[in-house]
């Protein structure tokens, strides 16, 4: 299945447009295909939760084995 893609334009840093293009070279890519892959893996970033799962388990377990010195502290 075809995607429609939108044209835009933009303005960005000289050094910052020819690391796109040096990172597009040595993948194979064109620029556009590179830039949107960097588009896509930013909103990505934004979506996606901050904290590793591995450290929030962490943390719930504190809090339950916690959970009365958190009581008395609140009183």
């Amino acid at each position: 299945m075809a995607t429609t893609k939108e044209q835009f334009s933009g303005q960005a840093a000289p050094e910052l447009l020819a690391a796109m293009r040096s990172i597009a070279e040595a993948k194979g890519c064109d620029f556009e295909a590179t830039l949107e892959e960097a588009m896509q893996e930013y909103v990505a970033s934004r979506e996606e939760p901050k904290v590793r799962p591995e450290v929030m388990a962490h943390y719930q377990a504190s809090v339950e084995k916690n959970q009365r010195l958190g009581e008395l502290l609140a009183q």
